[in-house]
């Protein structure tokens, strides 16, 4: 049991905030303690917090931009957190600092998180040149961290130049996390079913590679026809905007086979991109489709906490409920409000 004097110390400590200046000092000086308490103010929603996390922001922003962003999707069970361990230790070796974004799914009944991925990145998480971010996604976009794009900047502005963020792997994560990275990567499995998944239009015209986990042992026959599948389908498609074409790669993160190999298709991307400027292009139009986001997540919350909006929002779910009136016009009729 903790005593009282030490018991108190540890909530003076936690009740007594920083400064935005000695927040960013921190950050920029690479102090991972920092970098966490600025995420926190940045993932809160007090109102008060907000504006402390966007004067941080603005402050962080000279220092930002200076890393590669690289989105990971797939599946449940593809292995996600195992390919992000072997490749992450695998870049630390290369001198890279890294940082992981990983946004865990809530519950929609409890609201609640497991957050377990450092405990799946057992290698990872000790590393010193690595950081760990698990997030709770809440109710944003696609199990995407309402603040994910804000934590990119502050990780960048710490010195981290290669920022992964692994999607939940369901529903429209693929989008919300294809718009603020500048590779996206698909894993995908063989012999599971999956190949028709991969097939699907959407999710093969955002990724710049489709990476077939769990190649190895028995399963190694069924990715090599995989791969096949996967490279007749890419051929189908137009020619993407960034003049790169998407290639398809084999990897066992269990073994720690392949990874060299994304990490060249990567780098080969970025050189493609960088040299006919759709690197700097693409991410101008990213900012702005999340002002646009910012715009539309505010309105919608300005709407909700309106004090006229919450006492006549019950009355127009009552009439619906009751069949005087229909969902359409009541939305007019708060709408007007």
């Amino acid at each position: 049991m903790l005593s009282d004097v030490s018991a108190k110390s540890i909530k003076a400590k936690r009740q007594k905030q920083p400064s935005v200046t000695k927040l960013v000092e921190g950050i920029t000086k690479g102090d991972i303690t920092a970098l966490s308490r600025a995420i926190t103010l940045v993932e809160s929603t007090n109102p008060d917090h907000n504006k402390k996390a966007n004067e941080v922001i603005t402050e962080c922003l000279p220092y930002a931009n200076k890393s590669v962003r690289i989105g990971i999707t797939g599946v449940p069970g593809v292995g996600k957190s195992t390919f992000i361990e072997a490749f992450g230790v695998h870049l630390t070796h290369l001198g890279k600092k890294i940082a992981v974004l990983a946004v865990d799914p809530s519950s929609t009944l409890s609201k609640g998180s497991i957050l377990g991925d450092k405990t799946r990145m057992e290698d990872l998480v000790k590393n010193q040149n690595a950081f760990i971010r698990p997030s709770p996604s809440g109710n944003s976009l696609g199990g995407v961290a309402r603040k994910t794009r804000e934590t990119i900047i502050l990780c960048e502005a710490a010195g981290f130049d290669t920022i992964m963020i692994e999607t939940v792997g369901v529903g429209q994560s693929e989008t919300a996390v294809h718009s603020m990275v500048d590779f996206f990567l698909l894993l995908k499995l063989a012999g599971a079913g999956d190949e028709l998944q991969g097939i699907k239009r959407g999710i093969i015209e955002m990724a710049d590679a489709i990476v077939i986990n769990k190649a190895d042992g028995d399963n190694l026959k069924a990715a090599k026809s995989a791969r096949v599948e996967f490279n007749r389908a890419l051929h189908l498609y137009p020619e993407k905007d960034s003049g790169w074409s998407p290639k398809v790669s084999l990897c066992s993160a269990l073994k720690q086979t392949g990874i060299t190999e994304v990490w060249d298709l990567i780098t080969a991307y970025l050189n493609t991109t960088k040299a006919n400027s759709y690197f700097e292009h693409n991410r101008n139009n990213q900012n702005k489709f999340w002002l646009l986001q910012t715009i539309e997540e505010r309105l919608k919350s300005n709407f909700y906490n309106s004090p006229k909006i919450k006492s006549e929002l019950q009355k127009q779910l009552d009439l619906v409920e009751a069949g005087k009136t229909t969902p359409f016009v009541a939305a007019e009729y708060l709408l007007s409000l």
